[in-house]
């Protein structure tokens, strides 16, 4: 059994047969499913896909390049949906800064504001966080650790290898392994793995981007789990069945609600 911790279900690329992507995935033994809140556009296509399928769960949150969307009401509307169990993905993203100097100074003080009020948020509502790091790895540990964000906990979803959020491991982190760990050029990522308390560890597809190889340049889905499994088994020498155990019993430790799924 795996869990897809982070697979964006609710995107227009599956909008024509997202029922039968689905029940492929359960036929070939994924029985969870996490569908991150990036804009609160999608959601409602979330919440109908988590009310058809028990498996299927959503999060509310707004991700970096989406900051001027954020308003706390829409957040508190959906939070208490049954099958809404994490905030985000939230978190932090300097990969397209504006080249203006003011612009990008202004741009990331809006983007650590909305972070951080996410995690204020998530601390509220007493749910874990979905977080998304791209090319911040110093300020991303710095504000999870100085607001305390253990309190509720996470995902690093994608991890970037950087070894510098390891430590997060000890503030109730955990990492999301994707299709990435799969490509070519993942040599960073392949060595830093191993590192990564095994207990910590998660799949997940981000579907339907970053899919693995051998599919690449195909459209991503959460059935591709599968192949990161086998990337992760063969990398920390254990069998696959050990991988899917390990990283199904990790989600539902920090998803609770999974824990009903078998």
């Amino acid at each position: 059994m795996i869990i897809d911790t982070h697979c964006h279900l609710d995107n227009k690329k599956y909008y024509e047969d997202i029922d039968a992507v689905i029940q492929n995935a359960l036929n070939h033994g994924i029985k969870g499913f996490l569908i991150p809140g990036a804009d609160f556009n999608d959601l409602p296509q979330a919440i109908k896909l988590a009310e058809k399928y028990e498996e299927v769960y959503f999060a509310v949150g707004i991700h970096p390049y989406d900051i001027d969307m954020y308003n706390e009401e829409m957040m508190e509307k959906y939070v208490n949906h049954p099958k809404c169990i994490a905030i985000g993905e939230c978190g932090l993203d300097y990969f397209r800064l504006p080249e203006d100097e003011d612009e990008k100074i202004a741009n990331v003080e809006k983007q650590k504001e909305v972070f951080i009020s996410q995690i204020e948020f998530a601390k509220k509502v007493k749910k874990p966080l979905i977080i998304h790091i791209r090319e911040a790895s110093n300020d991303s540990r710095q504000i999870l650790i100085d607001y305390n964000a253990k309190e509720v906990g996470g995902v690093l979803h994608c991890y970037n290898a950087s070894e510098h959020l390891l430590p997060l491991s000890e503030h109730n982190f955990y990492f999301g392994i994707g299709g990435v760990l799969t490509f070519k050029n993942a040599k960073k990522l392949v060595e830093v793995l191993p590192k990564i308390p095994k207990d910590k560890l998660l799949i997940e597809t981000d579907a339907p981007y970053l899919t693995p190889h051998p599919h690449r340049g195909e459209r991503n889905e959460p059935y591709y789990t599968t192949f990161v499994a086998q990337k992760m088994a063969e990398l920390l020498e254990l069998s696959q069945e050990d991988i899917e155990d390990l990283t199904t019993n990790n989600a539902k430790k920090l998803f609770k609600e999974f824990s009903s799924l078998s």
